[in-house]
C-alpha cells in the first residue's frame, strides 16, 4: 500500500483551502494550486487566518499554527504537483472544468500517484475513466468547514482498487476524521439527504408557506437544526446546491429532485449566499436580513 506523505490540493477556494489546512495540521506536506497567483495567496491567508482563530480559541497551540503554515506552499503550475502521493481535485462542481483538470494533470503524475475528487455529487465512476489510473481513483469529499468537521465521505468508483480505497482510509485516519463508505450514486450520501431538504425550503418560500425567517426558525427550534436550511444554502453556496440538485434530477430522473425555480432565480441573480454577501440573508450590514 502506498504511504501518503505528500498532497496536492487543485483549488484555492473554501474548500480547497480547508483541505489544505486540515492536511497541514496532521503532518503532511501540501502543494497548493489553483488559477493565478492571487487565488492561492487568498487560500493561503484565508488558512492563516482560520488557524490563527483556532490558537484564539485554544485549538492549537501557536507552534502547530507556525508548523502548518510551513508545510504548505503554493503550486502555481500543475506540473509543481509531480512528486505528490495524492492529488485532491477541489476545483468547482461543474464536470467538464474537473474533466479539463484531469486530463492536464495525470501526464505530470508518478505511476503509483493516487487522484481524488472532492466532488459533491458528480459520479466518480464517470470521472475516473477519463483518467490514465481509474484504479487509482475515488471519490474523498470532505464536509464545509473541512478543518471543523470530522465526517469524509469515501466513494469508490466501478475500477477503484482496494488498496488505493485502504490508503484512502488511512489517510482520512490521519487526519483525525472519520470515514464513511458511500456507493457512487448521485450525491452519495449526506448531499442526496441534504440537498433535497434545502430545494423543500427554497420551494417552501417559493409557494409563501413561511417566510425565510419563519422557514429557519421553525427548523431551529421545531427539529433542532444548528442552522436553518436557508441560512445554511446561503453558508454552502446557491450555485452549488443547485448544481447537486441538477446531478440529482439528471441522474435519478425523479421529479421530486426538480430544483425550485425560485433557486434558479437567485443563482441567475448571482446572489449566491454568503460569498458574495446576498443570497436568503443579505450580509453587507450588521447583521444578515432576509431577502425575502
Amino acid at each position: 500500500m502506498v504511504e501518503i506523505r505528500k498532497i496536492g490540493v487543485i483549488g484555492a477556494g473554501q474548500m480547497g483551502n480547508g483541505i489544505a489546512h486540515a492536511c497541514a495540521l496532521s503532518g503532511f506536506d501540501v502543494l497548493l494550486n489553483d488559477q493565478t497567483p492571487d487565488q492561492i495567496n487568498a487560500g493561503l491567508a484565508t488558512i492563516n487566518g482560520n488557524m490563527a482563530r483556532q490558537v484564539s480559541r485554544e485549538l492549537i497551540s501557536e507552534d502547530d499554527r507556525k508548523a502548518a503554515l510551513e508545510r504548505i506552499q503554493p503550486a502555481e503550475t500543475l506540473s509543481d504537483l509531480s512528486e505528490m502521493d495524492l492529488v485532491i481535485e477541489s476545483a468547482v462542481e461543474n464536470e467538464e472544468i474537473k474533466r479539463t483538470i484531469f486530463k492536464q494533470l495525470c501526464p505530470l503524475l508518478r505511476p503509483e500517484a493516487i487522484l481524488a475528487t472532492n466532488t459533491s455529487s458528480i459520479s466518480i465512476t464517470r470521472l475516473a475513466s477519463i483518467t490514465d489510473r481509474p484504479e487509482r481513483f475515488l471519490g474523498i469529499h470532505f464536509m464545509n468547514p473541512v478543518p471543523l468537521m470530522q465526517l469524509v465521505e469515501l466513494v469508490r468508483g466501478i475500477a477503484t482498487e482496494d488498496e488505493t480505497f485502504d490508503a484512502a482510509k488511512v489517510f482520512v485516519d490521519k487526519l483525525g476524521k472519520t470515514a464513511t463508505v458511500a456507493e457512487d450514486f448521485p450525491a452519495f450520501i449526506v448531499n442526496r439527504i441534504l440537498l433535497p431538504m434545502i430545494n423543500e425550503a427554497v420551494y417552501t418560500l417559493y409557494e409563501g408557506v413561511g417566510s425565510v425567517e419563519a422557514i429557519d426558525n421553525a427548523m431551529k427550534l421545531g427539529a433542532n437544526h444548528p442552522m436553518g436550511p436557508l441560512q445554511l444554502a446561503d453558508f454552502i453556496g446557491l450555485d452549488t446546491c443547485l448544481s447537486i440538485m441538477q446531478v440529482l434530477y439528471d441522474g435519478l430522473a425523479d421529479s421530486k429532485y426538480r430544483p425550485c425555480p425560485l433557486l434558479v432565480k437567485y443563482v441567475e441573480a448571482g446572489w449566491l449566499g454568503r460569498k458574495t454577501q446576498r443570497g436568503f440573508y443579505d450580509y453587507r450590514g450588521e447583521t444578515p436580513i432576509p431577502t425575502r
